[in-house]
């Protein structure tokens, strides 16, 4: 079975079990429970394999919770970040889950000893709350003790049926591949709500390497809107690890979201000591003020959300928007992420932002900000992509790119906007199609109805618009006409519809005269 064959089966048997078990619970809230089972059994596999060491006379299921010693607790916490101990290993309750009447509490009592072994360890912060979305004695999963057994069962013993590999082969992208399934269509069938908080693989693909185009190395890469840090983990994915040197950096409003983000650097073999994921309002509140700059900045922050803006007096001499001299709109907070993006970007990097459209040419604060990032050649290059990419939404957005090292006054516009490939419920792009794009940023050519180079005058004579459609001409479609073949067409045609007309007279008289 090939890896496309194995990934498509494991990608039905999660489905399924995500199907068969939910009842009447709603989708969208029961994703918690398989993504959160998911993860139980990986870091389950994850600590016994650090623990037997490759060792094969050793397996740490069947050890038993006795010979534990402080000093190797203390160690194992210190290099993964938390402590399981064999008792508590998913592999352990997931034998007996149909048969233990006490399952929800078990599990409830194991998911907590596992965030506590962290406490007053470097990783607590980064293993606190993990399960807290994974309330095992919640009504959702039933009104009875045995009915919330019954479907917790359901889902360990689907989870535990999974065959993932071997751990040291293709294991851990196995499980990294079963959660972004099951994200990417709980979204696709929530709509918007789910849409929110995740960005396609083949759009993160794209903005990942528009962040580090010809970096080398980074020395960290940071999304300040992070969602479920899709954005961060294709920088993994199409980037050696080496080359982030301080790992990988994101902010989330959502709690939900926060832990899924958390839960995703693990699934996705990252340590606790190489990402950090903080909790809050990035507007508001931002953290890693201490950490900037970044190298790299990639992020798909929420369109056209309201924030408090003017409202308080004091973000106006926030040093990441007090340069612009005017906050974003109350009702549109597209602009302040940008400008909280550019403020966190260091000057050998780029920052790459899907944006929402409107905000590339509507005037106002607007006008002065992109006025203000125009000016002080900030804008590197502007992307319309095709409409219908995204989960929920059908609006064909546009990446923002910014760069603190450009080399010329100019700024690059491509009209991507006929790039895609028809899917079922949505288009995608294609990695021939992420190649075009990146082909024309690259060299930064002009390429009729596609690329185009305009000063920073130019732009500025044009109100500072920055819309793509305002500088590259979009290529007509229309059917070219030959007039003068049309008519001596229509000629022939008239000719010979006279003619059919003579002889259906004919026909009618010769009938008329038989019938007299």
């Amino acid at each position: 079975m090939t890896s496309t064959q194995q990934r498509a089966e494991l990608q039905r048997q999660i489905w399924q079990i995500a199907n068969d078990v939910r009842g009447a619970v709603d989708g969208w809230d029961f994703k918690q429970y398989v993504l959160g089972t998911l993860f139980y059994r990986f870091i389950s596999e994850n600590f016994a394999s650090y623990i037997e060491g490759g060792d094969d006379s050793i397996n740490y299921a069947q050890l038993g919770d006795k010979v534990i010693t402080p000093e190797i607790k203390d160690d194992a916490i210190k290099t993964k970040g938390y402590f399981i101990y064999p008792s508590q290993l998913f592999a352990s309750i997931a034998t007996s889950a149909n048969t233990n009447e006490s399952l929800n509490t078990d599990l409830a009592a194991i998911f907590a000893a596992i965030e506590s072994s962290a406490n007053g360890y470097p990783s607590e912060q980064d293993i606190k709350g993990l399960f807290a979305d994974f309330d095992t004695t919640s009504n959702r999963l039933g009104n009875t003790v045995a009915d919330k057994n019954t479907r917790l069962a359901a889902v360990l013993k689907g989870v535990e049926r999974l065959d993932f590999g071997d751990f040291e082969g293709s294991h851990i992208d196995l499980f990294g591949d079963a959660y972004e399934f099951l994200i990417s269509n709980y979204a696709a069938n929530a709509g918007k709500s789910g849409g929110e908080f995740f960005t396609p693989q083949h759009v993160s693909r794209l903005i990942a390497r528009l962040a580090m185009h010809k970096q080398t190395s980074v020395n960290k890469i940071y999304d300040p809107a992070c969602g479920s840090g899709s954005l961060l983990l294709q920088a993994k994915k199409h980037f050696d690890a080496h080359i982030i040197e301080e790992g990988f950096f994101g902010q989330e409003i959502n709690h939900t979201t926060y832990n899924l983000a958390r839960m995703n650097m693990f699934l996705h073999n990252i340590n606790y000591d190489k990402f950090n994921i903080q909790l809050g309002d990035t507007l508001r509140n931002p953290h890693f003020g201490d950490d900037k700059p970044f190298d790299a900045i990639v992020s798909n922050p929420p369109y056209s959300v309201k924030w408090i803006g003017s409202d308080d007096p004091t973000l106006i001499n926030d040093e990441r928007f007090a340069a612009a001299g005017v906050l974003a709109p109350k009702s549109k907070a597209d602009l302040a992420f940008v400008l909280h993006a550019l403020s966190y970007l260091s000057s050998k990097g780029r920052a790459a932002i899907v944006c929402f459209p409107g905000i590339f040419y509507r005037g106002g604060a607007e006008q002065k900000i992109r006025q203000y990032l125009v000016d002080n050649n900030y804008v590197e290059t502007v992307i319309s992509l095709a409409p219908n990419l995204f989960f929920g939404t059908t609006i064909a957005v546009t990446i923002l790119v910014l760069s603190k090292h450009k080399t010329d006054t100019t700024t690059q516009f491509i009209d991507a906007s006929g790039l895609f490939k028809k899917e079922t419920n949505t288009n995608t792009l294609t990695d021939k199609h992420i190649e075009h794009i990146m082909q024309a940023f690259d060299s930064k050519a002009d390429v009729e109805h596609f690329a185009k180079s305009v000063s920073c005058e130019a732009i500025a004579a044009n109100d500072y618009n920055l819309s793509v459609s305002s500088y590259v001409e979009a290529k007509d479609n229309r059917e070219v006409v030959d007039i003068a073949k049309l008519n001596a067409e229509l000629k022939i045609t008239v000719a010979k519809i006279d003619q059919l007309r003579k002889e259906i007279d004919a026909i009618v008289s010769e009938i008329e005269g038989k019938e007299a």
